[in-house]
């Protein structure tokens, strides 16, 4: 009998649906009625596409025995930690300092009073195995404790809960001069470590180690790491050689073998450095071509009808449809025996020689591709690689390619090659942003016109179907809009609507009809966001709106990178971008006061926020470049990262451009040379 998540809009819900667990999702009546009956709360928080979520709801949460002594003693609730993302920043924060670590499925159990946690973890088995105990121990050992030591618990909420008001305490201090170094060192440090947890792409920090190429700092070579992340994001097994679109991280420091899944806003942020890469020159092949296939991926497989983008697609399918679990890689990988069978000889060789492929395989006996150098292929292989792309997709391959919504669409839809993953078709605002803000990227850069108008028809759905009572929003389940918009919706979609206007500044014949004005979205959408989130007090943008905070312990500021920029960072940066394009000082002052409410995390954690140091680098180097339409073109091809570009037809006599820095501008330039030799100046004045 299914249980209250049947009917979720959520597809991570909706898989645990027919557990014997008797789920809730978040509300104020769940936390209520684990009140009322003196029940923990169980908090269990993933994603659809997590594969270690996959096993558990698979062992644990399918286990009738766990069910009903869970049932009884506790109040289980469900989270998507996609649709709340808040929710899931303080509860990871908490098992960090619980445990040491985090990680997904975050579990971890709550006070109902209170809702503060006193013990948690990841992945937990059925029976005692990796060095962990079974989920069932766990469950009677915590129920015991409440009954009869609550003293102990209380220590352990009062520690926890102090730690986490403590964490949004932040002094407020002066910008000093050695800041900007000190960041944008320390992310080329860790870039170019190489260290386990580098085989995550780790786009906030390559992208401050773009900003720091200019710098030519001593300790390190920051061009040679940056462009060392690009051959291992476009020559890896992250990257789906056959069909386009980069994998969430790799399992090993060879970025060899990945988790299969394939989340939009990895996408998005990797397509973007990609094309920053080859503006800065560094013109490899391979970084071509690994775009142009991710767009292709882009619009086959995860572009809705609609024209906004879907969420993620799993790291695991079915090999059958008489399989009851599927197998992570299954969709991907290949065995030698089928290559050798599926190509003639001489694309065999070829193959071998462009990719690692050996008998034995480099996946539990099976063959991810992973290229040996990063020149362009040959017509061979790349015939090759279509050969197989038909016998995963079948050789009529429909465009857009239908998704697989669930595992039960998976199995039984007649698919004319391997069963696909299945997709999370959710639209979120903050990961469709990165995704809009790479393609803009690449059309600046490749002037491939299906680039812009993806990204134009996300941008557009965006504007057009998002607010409900003027009142900007996260989510959309195929036409149902939910969840107000978070700060990182609010950050990332007014980067992409500048990343647009700035994009599309030097288009002429090929602009799209009734063109939407970028530039005064943005403007009215940071509106929004200054009223509701900005922190008045303080500086910075809260996670949330002051009205949709009620049921949080802590009301953050996120400013720490992970998989994706944190919210502030890219909302300085921002900031400053709208000070430059609508000569509006405001903004600038506003983007001081954030700042310097964050120096002091910079100065004493400067690994821990990338973003925030590239926001500086604007705010320090920020150059307005006022020219004709012929000169802004080709600047559009250059990696200029603290520049923004405004195309004007009335210049001083005999000039070619205005170079703009601060509150003043050089001298008019006259001649191309010139231009470029102010312009690389002014972004170097933080040395």
């Amino acid at each position: 009998m299914p249980n209250r998540l049947l009917h979720a809009q959520s597809l991570y819900l909706r898989k645990h649906a027919h557990n014997p667990i008797n789920w809730w999702a978040w509300s104020e009546d769940a936390i209520e009625t684990a009140r009322r009956e003196n029940k923990i709360i169980f908090l269990s928080i993933g994603y659809s596409s997590c594969h270690w979520c996959t096993v558990m709801e698979g062992e644990a949460f399918s286990d009738e025995t766990i069910a009903d002594y869970l049932n009884e003693n506790f109040l289980p609730i469900k989270v998507d930690r996609e649709e709340r993302p808040d929710l899931d920043s303080i509860y990871m924060q908490a098992l960090q300092m619980l445990t040491g670590q985090g990680g997904w499925p975050l579990n971890i159990f709550l006070t109902p009073d209170d809702l503060v946690p006193f013990y948690g973890g990841t992945y937990f088995p059925i029976d005692p195995k990796y060095g962990r105990p079974g989920f069932l121990q766990i469950l009677q050992t915590l129920r015991r404790l409440y009954d009869s030591d609550r003293a102990k618990i209380d220590g352990v909420k009062s520690e926890i809960l102090t730690n986490l008001q403590n964490s949004v305490l932040l002094p407020t201090q002066t910008l000093s001069d050695e800041l900007l170094k000190l960041g944008l060192e320390y992310s080329t440090g860790i870039l170019s470590a190489q260290m386990p947890g580098t085989r995550f792409p780790m786009i906030p920090y390559a992208d401050a180690v773009l900003h720091a190429v200019r710098f030519d700092f001593d300790r390190y070579d920051a061009r040679e790491a940056v462009t060392q992340r690009g051959l291992d994001l476009a020559l890896g097994g992250i990257f789906d050689h056959v069909a386009g679109g980069f994998h969430r991280y790799t399992v090993d420091a060879t970025w060899t073998v990945p988790h299969f899944e394939k989340m939009l806003y990895d996408n998005g942020q990797i397509v973007e450095y990609l094309a920053n890469l080859w503006a800065l020159g560094v013109q490899e092949p391979a970084f071509e071509r690994a775009i142009a296939k991710t767009a292709q991926w882009l619009k086959r497989e995860m572009t809705a009808p609609e024209g906004y983008f879907y969420a993620a697609q799993d790291a695991d399918s079915f090999v059958t449809p008489e399989d009851a679990e599927p197998e992570e890689g299954a969709f991907y990988v290949w065995s030698y025996s089928e290559l050798q069978a599926l190509l003639t000889s001489e694309e065999f060789t070829e193959l071998s020689e462009q990719f690692s492929i050996v008998p034995a395989g480099n996946f539990e006996g099976k063959i991810v591709l992973q290229r040996q150098n990063s020149n362009q292929l040959s017509q061979t292989a790349e015939t090759a690689l279509s050969k197989l792309f038909e016998v995963r997709y079948g050789a009529c391959v429909s465009d857009p390619f239908p998704p697989a919504r669930n595992a039960e669409e998976a199995k039984s839809i007649a698919w004319s090659g391997r069963i696909p993953a299945v997709t999370d078709t959710k639209m979120i605002v903050a990961w469709n942003s990165l995704m809009i803000s790479g393609l803009a990227r690449s059309y600046a850069v490749f002037r491939e016109l299906e680039y812009l108008e993806l990204a134009s028809q996300a941008a557009d759905f965006i504007l057009q179907n998002q607010w409900i009572n003027q009142r900007f929003h996260r989510l959309n389940y195929g036409g149902k809009v939910e969840l107000l918009a978070q700060a990182e919706d609010f950050a990332l979609f007014i980067k992409a609507l500048l990343d647009l206007h700035q994009a599309t500044r030097s288009i002429r014949s090929d602009a799209p009809e009734n063109q939407t004005d970028w530039l005064a979205e943005a403007i009215r959408i940071q509106d929004e966001f200054d009223e509701y989130l900005w922190s008045i007090e303080q500086g910075g943008y809260y996670n949330t709106a002051k009205d949709a905070s009620r049921d949080l312990l802590i009301r953050e500021r996120s400013y720490a990178d992970n998989a994706t920029p944190a919210a502030n960072g890219i909302a300085i940066a921002n900031l400053v971008r709208l000070s430059l394009l609508t000569e509006n000082l405001d903004y600038f002052d506003q983007a001081e006061q954030a700042l310097q409410a964050f120096a002091s995390v910079m100065e004493q954690s400067p690994s821990a926020c990338p973003s925030l140091f590239v926001a500086l680098d604007w705010f320090r180097n920020q150059t307005l470049v006022r020219s004709s339409i012929e000169q802004i073109t080709p600047l559009e091809t250059h990696y200029l990262p603290t520049t923004a570009l405004i195309v004007i037809d009335a210049l001083p006599e005999n000039a070619v451009a205005l170079v703009c820095q601060g509150l003043s501008c050089k001298e008019p330039a006259l001649t191309q040379e010139q231009m470029m030799q102010q312009l690389q100046q002014s972004q170097i004045r933080s040395r």
